[in-house]
């Protein structure tokens, strides 16, 4: 949620791509590189013994180097490892992050 308020508040995206990134990465408007970074960041997510040597040369073939793509996937382990805890532990956001209605609406999940 935190991240999605920098994104909104920065202006680098509008809600309604942070709503498209939310909902369907391969249909936000992204580069085919950003594309392929997501697909596999969301296999990590979900099953990261899943991720193959395929994978990562995917990521090499759009143009992402060795130090990148480490880059990728320890970002992407550390905040999946992160929001795992966060919800094991039944943690709510700040309520800085609660009162935000685009925030609340694109995040919320079923707990």
């Amino acid at each position: 949620m935190v991240h999605g308020a920098v994104l909104l508040r920065s202006k680098i995206l509008t809600a309604e791509q942070l709503e498209a990134l939310t909902t369907d990465h391969r249909n936000a408007g992204l580069t085919p590189a950003d594309v392929a970074m997501l697909d596999v960041v969301e296999k990590i997510v979900l099953d990261a013994y899943q991720v193959t040597s395929e994978d990562i040369e995917g990521l090499r073939d759009h143009g992402f180097s060795d130090e990148e793509i480490v880059d990728i996937v320890l970002a992407a382990s550390a905040r999946s490892f992160m929001s795992k805890t966060l919800d094991a532990l039944g943690a709510e956001p700040d309520e800085e992050y609660e009162a935000d209605p685009t925030l609340t609406k694109l995040t919320a999940f079923d707990r």
